[in-house]
């Protein structure tokens, strides 16, 4: 059975953790659909833009499935750590923005998980946590997207103390965008998609990817890549369409060439 269903809902790919009794905790079987599912979504022209959510009111993911874990054995547990290592990988290379679309509790390699989407909207009333130290454990996966998108402060004081924290909080840490009622948010989500969907894809893929890549360049460096960036998007037919766009005072019909 499934464990991720996707929906095309106008120019935005869902991607929607179906495991909602379960909490919608990882196994190495949606780690696999999850990755899949990204790559799908990258290939697809009329996927302008994607959103990541859970199933049900009760949690967003609520981390690694533990049960499976147990099950499968050390060697297959170290492979399916390496399968969400990957997964974060992927988002970080992907060519359209990913948005976290937060419906419920957010805990351990949930917090990675959402840590690793371009943006996040979360109800009001979401819980936000890395309790694994309170199992004798400690989320080192979590642990690279966490403290380049929240800080080192931040980051470890969550880690080290298992506390958890409202949305209000995690706005305030920089782990959310917004935080809005529970039945505002399906439509704030889609209207922040088709946003998105309305910039120049070549601009969101080109942009997206040089953020990732050199986020942790010497400043220099980072500069130098950067500028080689500018140069090829300043090449593509949107770039032209868009300056002609701004001097002809229209809209710009951005075909993502």
């Amino acid at each position: 059975m499934a464990e991720l269903r996707e929906e095309q809902r106008g120019r935005a790919r869902w991607l929607i953790i179906d495991r909602p009794v379960q909490r919608n905790t990882l196994t190495f079987g949606l780690l696999g659909e999850l990755r899949a599912a990204l790559a799908r979504a990258d290939g697809e022209s009329e996927v302008r833009a994607v959103c990541l959510t859970g199933a049900g009111e009760k949690a967003f993911c609520a981390g690694a499935d533990l049960t499976s874990a147990l099950e499968a054995g050390p060697l297959a547990a170290h492979e399916g750590r390496r399968a969400y290592a990957a997964l974060l990988i992927d988002l970080a290379r992907l060519g359209k923005p990913v948005i976290a679309v937060v419906n419920g509790a957010v805990l351990g390699g949930g917090m990675g998980l959402l840590a690793a989407c371009d943006l996040a909207i979360a109800a009001d009333d979401a819980r936000f946590g890395t309790p694994e130290v309170d199992l004798g454990l400690f989320p080192y996966m979590a642990l690279a997207p966490l403290t380049r998108l929240i800080g080192r402060r931040a980051a470890l004081e969550l880690m080290l103390t298992g506390r958890r924290i409202d949305a209000a909080e995690a706005r305030s840490l920089g782990l959310l965008n917004e935080v809005v009622s529970r039945p505002q948010l399906a439509a704030r989500a889609a209207e922040l998609l088709e946003t998105l969907c309305a910039k120049s894809p070549v601009a969101l893929r080109l942009g997206r990817r040089a953020f990732y890549a050199t986020q942790d360049l010497p400043y220099e460096q980072q500069l130098e890549a950067l500028c080689a960036q500018l140069s090829l998007n300043a090449l593509a037919q949107d770039a032209a369409e868009g300056v002609a766009a701004f001097l002809e005072k229209r809209k710009p019909e951005f075909k993502g060439h």
